[in-house]
């Protein structure tokens, strides 16, 4: 069964990562740092899949991330090359993106998004390697991301930005271990509190001390980043509470999450786009981003185009995670044989799961995708995204005062 709570906090996720990208607005990653939670709840999928199916569940996620990318390839790269991208082997990067995928200039903005894929593969990869050592040594597996983050920020290892955010979101991505350990759930309050406030007021004072060119946004501050995040993620896993009975009881947000779950890859791949588009045309028409009608304009525009392509294209996330297509996700199947006589049990009461979606130098005439825009930002699916990109899994369940902690397996 799906924890609804860990589908709210994705939903949330890749909403704050459309917004943002938006308007701009930099408080919104202070309020949420969405990318850090993504890959947080991505790492926690990954362990439950590898403790049940071992290596093999790297084939898995690589099946449920790579499909969606290759449509929005299949539609901007020859885009891209009518408008001058020079044609050359790394092309193929679009394939299979270890590194950024080469675009040219409208590309590499309105692509830019995908850093969050090539950083998503490269965790899968090192996940079965990461999850051995997270389960021999945790602590000490935990803390190397953050430990190569401060010697690369305080100047020890000089590295290229990928390194950094390997720093930064492979920790994310191993509290995600933690957390499908049991281990964030049981860190006693005396410790997670101080902990987390500490991590937060330490991050605070970087990023006030070390402002970026957007003032005090979290990407453009790696370490800031780091320690604002990590504290966010050990109270929101750490303390989530055992189910969330609100969301059950509205039919309309209950299916907003499943929705957005299963189309988080599609929606995170293809929102950018439309963002970059809109940009200058709704100026034209005196949609001024310094307004706030007008940015709810180009909010609700932004999401009704994603909408649009996601009922086109977003099936391919089914495809990919081998469930029957479906146009709109969610549906509860309709009753049949036995379930619809009297007294039997309705069909439709089955929990609903869900999908989270999840380089640097360039050639003469290409610029890297990924080198513009953080969302602070993650899909897949799984995307887990987001998200990512996540199969249908159960995940650890919450401690529920009173009773033994257990920890149920991601089927992944």
């Amino acid at each position: 069964m799906r924890n609804r709570y860990l589908d709210l906090l994705r939903f949330l996720a890749i909403v704050r990562v459309v917004v943002y990208h938006v308007t701009g607005w930099a408080t919104l990653t202070l309020v949420f740092p969405a990318m850090s939670v993504m890959f947080a709840l991505a790492g926690s999928l990954m362990a439950a899949s590898l403790t049940r199916s071992g290596p093999a569940a790297v084939g898995r996620r690589l099946r449920r991330l790579l499909p969606s990318l290759w449509v929005l390839a299949a539609v901007f790269v020859p885009a891209m090359l009518f408008s001058g991208l020079a044609v050359s082997p790394r092309l193929l990067l679009w394939l299979f993106p270890i590194a950024d995928p080469p675009a040219n200039n409208w590309g590499a903005l309105a692509l830019s998004i995908i850093w969050y894929l090539r950083d998503y593969l490269w965790f899968v990869l090192a996940s079965p390697v990461a999850f051995w050592l997270f389960r021999r040594a945790p602590l000490p597996t935990l803390l190397a991301p953050y430990l190569l983050l401060v010697a690369i920020e305080v100047g020890i290892y000089p590295a290229p930005p990928v390194l950094r955010e390997f720093g930064l979101y492979f920790g994310a991505w191993l509290l995600g271990f933690a957390h499908h350990a049991g281990m964030l759930r049981r860190l006693a309050g005396r410790v997670l509190y101080p902990l987390a406030l500490a991590l937060a007021v330490g991050g605070g004072a970087w990023i006030v001390a070390h402002p970026g060119p957007r003032g005090y946004d979290l990407n453009d501050n790696q370490l800031g980043n780091a320690l604002w995040s990590t504290a966010f993620i050990l109270v929101v896993l750490g303390r989530a509470p055992a189910g969330i009975p609100w969301l059950e009881r509205s039919r309309l947000a209950d299916r907003a999450v499943t929705v957005l779950n299963r189309r988080a890859l599609t929606v995170y791949l293809w929102h950018m786009p439309f963002v970059v588009a809109l940009t200058p045309l709704v100026d034209v028409v005196g949609w001024s981003h310094q307004n706030l009608v007008g940015l709810a304009i180009r909010i609700l525009l932004v999401f009704a185009l994603v909408g649009i392509v996601t009922l086109a294209v977003g099936w391919v996330e089914d495809v990919a995670a081998r469930r029957p297509p479906e146009l709109i996700p969610g549906a509860p199947p309709v009753p049949t044989g036995s379930a619809s006589r009297p007294g039997a049990v309705p069909a439709g009461s089955a929990a609903r799961s869900a999908a989270a979606p999840a380089g640097p130098t360039s050639r003469p005439g290409a610029a890297p995708v990924g080198s513009a825009a953080r969302s602070g930002v993650p899909p897949p699916a799984g995307g887990t995204g987001a998200a990512p990109a996540g199969g249908p899994a159960l995940v650890p369940a919450q401690r529920v005062p009173g009773k033994a902690t257990t920890v149920d397996l991601n089927a992944g």
